[in-house]
């Protein structure tokens, strides 16, 4: 049971970084045409560049880990893109404090979302540290 879970999680875990690794490299190669679907446009050529920049880094940082995490079933990678995917659903549900809702707000907040979950769960069925190994 254990081993069904732990393949079904790490098989998820890599499908899902498959998807940020597309969208990393779709902000890499075409950033005009990904940052509407985000509600992002550039300004100029700081704009297009920090598009290219940001995104990717933040896509393409999330993608490795969670594949390498997935492939070499080490539940330690998978710490840095829970706590990114993380961050980004909490300042989202601030922002729908502070800024309010516009249409679809919910789609990014779930997808986020369930990163966090399924690595989270993945950290605990995959060999890893423990938190105060990682921190000392």
């Amino acid at each position: 049971m254990v081993n069904a879970m732990r393949f079904a999680l790490t098989a998820l875990i890599f499908l899902l970084g498959l998807f940020d690794l597309f969208m990393g490299l779709n902000f890499l190669l075409n950033p005009l045409a990904t940052g509407p679907g985000l509600g992002l446009a550039p300004l100029g050529t700081q704009g297009m560049s920090t598009l290219r920049a940001d995104f990717t880094a933040f896509f393409g940082v999330i993608a490795i880990c969670m594949m390498l995490g997935a492939w070499r079933r080490n539940g330690d990678l998978l710490l840095v893109p829970a706590a990114l995917m993380g961050t980004a659903v909490a300042v989202r549900g601030l922002s729908l404090i502070l800024d309010g809702t516009y249409p679809g707000w919910w789609g990014p907040m779930a997808v986020e979302g369930l990163h966090v979950i399924v690595l989270i769960a993945a950290w605990r069925v995959l060999p890893h540290h423990k938190i105060e190994e990682l921190t000392s």
